[in-house]
């Protein structure tokens, strides 16, 4: 988890695009969404997050293959506690490991 976001910034996510659509309502949590297509508009209190992915090529280590998404992040009206609050639960919910 980051200390602070960006009102604009991309991320590459290490998981399909299935999982990623499996994992946003519960990351979005009680805010509001329209998705159309590979976009979707959040809307945060007063301001909103657009968000916008796109497959991409997998990674490849060794034989293995790490499946990508290329995610932008656009967070308009939100000041930086408001964002830091939205992700710090968003991270949460798309944090995968193993152990």
């Amino acid at each position: 988890m980051q200390a602070f976001y960006a009102e604009n910034f991309d991320r590459e996510m290490g998981c399909t695009e299935k999982e990623w659509l499996g994992y946003l309502p519960k990351a979005i949590g009680p805010h509001p969404y329209q998705q159309i297509a590979q976009a979707l508009i959040a809307r945060i209190g007063e301001g909103q997050l657009a968000l916008s992915w796109r497959v991409a090529e997998p990674r490849a280590i060794g034989l293995a293959r790490i499946p990508r998404l290329m995610v932008s992040f656009r967070f308009t009206a939100l000041d930086e506690a408001q964002r830091y609050l939205f992700m710090k639960r968003f991270d949460l919910y798309m944090q995968r490991g193993g152990g």
